[in-house]
């Protein structure tokens, strides 16, 4: 084993008396200056004063900069102005106003050209973010991504033309294709493929399946597909009437509850019902999760079986009500035959009456007369 380990020690040493000598390459790198500065292109770090860890490469990259630190500029007028640190530009005329904003990244073809004395931005796409002067945390990834931002904070727009009219609006998200174009100067707007609208503390969601013209409530499918309720009959198979199957619905146990806190902190009383519940009555009136229990109950199902019943009762009162005017009918001719009796009788009495005062006695009509009553 001694002698194994001597031979690859004289193997290695061996490899290692083999190498090249390291030294410079030639000619020397120029660009290279105090304070590990990186200059290369006509009048790149023109103004260089005590600033360090600079690298400007292209015409007047970092031109202005006298103390700035850690700034790299690559294309030609790239950070032209600069006098502060921490700032990235790749592209020509990225970041070519920036004056005293910090940490910010530009990249591509005028990217954040008017920043003077916005921070943290980071725009990536030809004239993302062109016009922001004093916005600060915005990003923008995109061909004229967030363009017309002026002084708007905390933005996010990523896709071609995203939020590109958004000017003075602050934590604001779209992303897409010409997402939140309609956004100018509205705060806290969520566009996700869609132009969404300037109204501040609103949400757009495009591509939504089968959605109408008019205002809709959104469901999701099993697959996460987001959707609006159809009813046209073009969706719809083997149709046939609820009949007796909706009477489930007076096994049903509504209640009172609040949800926990870790689902809504603010514990709100609410009204509903109990998805294991409505799963023993009827299992087709829940949606379950995915490991197969009852989640929640599908309210729109039990409306449809609540209309159901009403329409079978309306037609119980409607058959009821027929009946009652029947008999109504028949009460009012019983009525008008007993009004004509009862005159007939006061006839005779009148009669009888007549002929007892006139004979001082009991009078009987002559034989043969008789009352005669008309029946209607």
């Amino acid at each position: 084993m001694k002698n194994r380990n001597s031979m690859f020690t004289t193997i290695l040493l061996a490899c290692v008396a083999l190498l090249p000598t390291a030294k410079a390459v030639v000619p020397a790198p120029d660009g290279g200056y105090p304070g590990a500065n990186t200059a290369e292109g006509q009048n790149a770090l023109l103004s260089l004063a005590s600033g360090t860890n600079n690298t400007a490469v292209g015409w007047s990259s970092l031109k202005t900069l006298t103390t700035g630190q850690y700034n790299t500029a690559v294309g030609a007028g790239a950070l032209s102005a600069n006098t502060a640190g921490l700032n990235t530009a790749t592209g020509a005329a990225a970041l070519w106003s920036n004056t005293s904003g910090n940490n910010n990244t530009a990249n591509g073809f005028a990217a954040l050209f008017s920043n003077a004395s916005g921070n943290t931005n980071t725009a990536v796409g030809f004239e993302a973010l062109l016009s922001n002067t004093e916005g600060d945390y915005n990003t923008a990834g995109g061909y004229l991504a967030l363009y017309s931002n002026i002084t708007g904070g905390g933005n996010t727009a990523y896709g071609l033309s995203a939020l590109p009219n958004n000017s003075t609006g602050d934590h604001n998200t779209a992303l897409g294709i010409n997402a939140g174009n309609l956004v100018f100067t509205a705060n806290n707007v969520i566009a996700i493929g869609t132009p969404g609208g300037n109204v501040s503390d609103s949400c757009y969601v495009g591509n939504i399946w089968n959605r109408p013209g008019g205002s809709q409530a959104v469901y999701v499918n099993a697959d996460g597909k987001l959707g609006a309720q159809v009813s046209s009959l073009r969706f719809k198979d083997q149709i046939k009437p609820l009949g007796e199957a909706s009477e489930v619905i007076y096994g049903l146990r509504p209640v009172s509850f609040r949800y926990k806190p870790e689902i809504e902190p603010t514990r709100p009383l609410n009204f509903g019902l109990i998805a294991e519940e409505v799963d023993k009555m009827n299992p087709d009136l829940v949606v379950r999760d995915n490991e197969g229990k009852p989640f929640t109950v599908r309210y729109e199902q039990i409306n449809a079986m609540l209309l159901n019943e009403f329409l079978k009762e309306h037609r119980k009162v409607e058959e009821q009500q027929t009946r009652i005017t029947q008999l109504t009918s028949t009460v009012a001719k019983q009525e008008r035959k007993i009004e004509v009796l009862t005159a007939g009788l006061q006839k005779v009495s009148v009669h009888i009456a007549v002929g007892i005062t006139s004979h001082g006695g009991l009078a009987v009509s002559k034989a043969g007369s008789r009352l005669v009553v008309n029946d209607p």
